[in-house]
């Protein structure tokens, strides 16, 4: 899995910056999960989750009102902009990327991947030739057409083959295809080297590969970045960065409402980076912002359910389809890459007192990297338990051997990160080892992850896509980016099983295998999954959207990507 434009090295700056794609979203920012019995000091309001995430506050036969400004507080801002191909969006960017632009394709509420931007997507019998359809008469913000060559400018763009842009990352994630033809005005014919199964869902990767117009596409870095343009329910306004970033409702957009005018409802949305949690929640009660999201487990579990329960606002809570928060291991360390050593770390971490100590008890706790409806979620992998006493042994035979026990733990800055990461080096002293914690901020926490300059990180990932798109991250025979640097022959041959595969048990049983096989080698120590939630004025409606179009069904309850913004609207009676 090289890049194909690329022969930069892996320690160059333009590699580090670039594989900080998908990392970004992949830090661990602490700790999440749903809430559990009253034990001490955990919490047990009304915001544990259900099997089906519910809007608190929606009327059960909404009349949704045209009109209205929604002020959205994000947790963070986007520096690098909007050039997709190219772009490093955390969780706030693709809440943003969701007003800007639409995908070819869109998760559906069955686990499946619906067309979006494309009318249909079809192969042939061997996944091996794909044909996109297109839906006809869709045009971006500048007024041009969305057609055929467009969209195969854009494929090319992402797999770098397109050379007005230099994407990395996605190099990686398109390597498989062979080529991209425009046959028609609306036809895309895309051939693979190997059977893609589960392409459809490539097509979205986690929200990130939306269609930009050709202008944009051909840009300049700087215009690219920062001028984008889209087919999505708003168009650009402007951008002041650490600030504000405004967006306008698109008369023309192609999804029409039960009203039969075009969505959106809302005339505008102002995107507002605030990334302290705190000063978040309180511009939103002080009704300076009507929206917000946030992956702060403290915050669902304690100060917006309280603020729901008062009627004070609307509040969605989903685990639905999420990522897993986990300790990433260094398999590369002269120490780590031996099993014995990567079995006492995760014997040495007591999860349950973790999660009530740092989370207040608000964990659902992980022992793999598939959240519960994921393909390949066992609901006993056969990780590791607690057990001190053994974690203990384990260490005195490293000792023993004349290995070193010393280990760094690296994490972010956010105060819930540095708690998390306090509590697991006790832990992990308590049975012997030495632990230096590495506190310093997202970027560089990243950087040394694509640089292997780490034995422990706090990460989160593997955001509830089709399990395919772990290939880029799990694969082994040198691949860069994965960080955990582990060439793990029954994880690569089960991942090329379930790239080519047809038969969904067969799918399943490679991916099942897959999890059985990261708890046995305890390639990371997985800790709990992560929800997030979207908090809204009381006046302030429809989180999840309208449903997916051509009778494609609701729109799922998953939100770790973030959620549509077509839908909402503000009852202003």
């Amino acid at each position: 899995m090289g890049p194909r434009a690329s022969t930069s090295s892996p320690r160059t700056p333009a590699l580090r910056r670039a594989l900080a794609l998908g990392l970004a979203v992949g830090l661990v920012l602490s700790s999440c999960s749903l809430l559990h019995k009253d034990d001490g000091d955990q919490v047990t309001s009304g915001a544990a989750l259900g099997p089906v995430p519910v809007e608190s506050g929606l009327p059960d036969e909404p009349t949704p009102r045209r009109g209205g400004q929604l002020v959205y507080g994000l947790e963070a801002e986007s520096d690098g902009g909007w050039c997709l191909p190219e772009a490093q969006l955390a969780a706030s960017g693709l809440e943003v990327l969701r007003a800007l632009y639409d995908p070819l394709t869109v998760p559906d509420d069955k686990g499946g991947y619906a067309p979006y931007l494309a009318k249909s997507v079809s192969h042939d019998d061997a996944y091996k030739t794909w044909v996109i359809t297109l839906r006809s008469g869709i045009t971006f913000h500048d007024g041009s057409k969305l057609t055929a060559q467009v969209v195969k400018n854009n494929l090319d763009a992402y797999r770098g083959a397109y050379d007005k842009r230099s994407p990395l990352l996605f190099s990686f994630v398109f390597k498989n295809i062979a080529t991209v033809t425009a046959v028609n005005e609306l036809t895309v014919k895309v051939t693979t080297k190997v059977p893609w199964v589960a392409f459809p869902a490539a097509l979205y990767s986690s929200g990130r590969v939306a269609i930009v117009a050709q202008a944009q596409l051909d840009a300049d870095t700087d215009t690219c970045e920062t001028e984008p343009i889209g087919t999505g329910p708003f168009s650009f306004v402007s951008w002041t960065k650490g600030e504000s970033l405004k967006v306008k409702r698109n008369p023309k957009y192609w999804q029409v409402a039960p009203d039969k005018k075009p969505y959106p409802y809302l005339d505008a949305i102002d995107f507002r980076p605030i990334p302290n949690s705190d000063a978040r929640l309180a511009a939103l009660e002080q009704g300076e912002l009507n929206m917000l999201h946030t992956s702060t487990p403290s915050d669902m579990a304690q100060n917006l359910t309280q603020l729901r329960d008062d009627g004070a606002i609307n509040l969605l809570i989903s685990e639905e389809r999420t990522e897993t928060n986990y300790l990433m291991i260094n398999a590369k360390n002269p120490v780590l890459k031996d099993r014995a050593a990567r079995l006492a770390v995760a014997q040495a971490i007591d999860k349950e007192t973790l999660n009530k100590d740092a989370n207040k008890g608000f964990a659902s706790l992980a022992d793999g990297p598939f959240a519960p409806e994921v393909l390949g979620h066992l609901d006993k992998t056969g990780f590791p338990t607690f057990d001190l006493t053994a974690a203990k042994k384990g260490v005195a035979a490293l000792k023993a051997a004349g290995k070193s026990v010393k280990l760094r733990l690296l994490t972010s800055t956010s105060l819930a990160s540095i708690r998390t990461a306090s509590i697991e080096k006790q832990m992990l002293e308590a049975a012997g080892f030495e632990i230096a914690l590495e506190v310093t901020d997202e970027a560089d926490v990243i950087n040394k992850a694509i640089n292997g300059d780490f034995d422990l990180a706090a990460f989160r990932n593997q955001p509830g896509d089709d399990p395919d798109a772990n290939y880029n991250w799990w694969y082994g025979k040198g691949n860069l980016v994965n960080f955990g640097r582990f060439d793990d022959p029954v994880i690569n041959e089960n991942l090329d099983v379930g790239r080519s595969t047809a038969d969904p048990e067969k799918r399943r049983a490679a991916y099942e295998a897959i999890n059985a096989q990261f708890a046995k080698e305890v390639w990371n120590v997985y800790l709990w999954y992560a929800p997030w939630a979207v908090a809204e004025a009381s006046n302030v409606h429809g989180i999840l959207g309208p449903d997916l179009p051509d009778q494609g069904g609701k729109a799922p309850g998953r939100i770790v990507t973030g959620h549509p913004l077509l839908g909402i609207w503000i009852d202003r009676t």
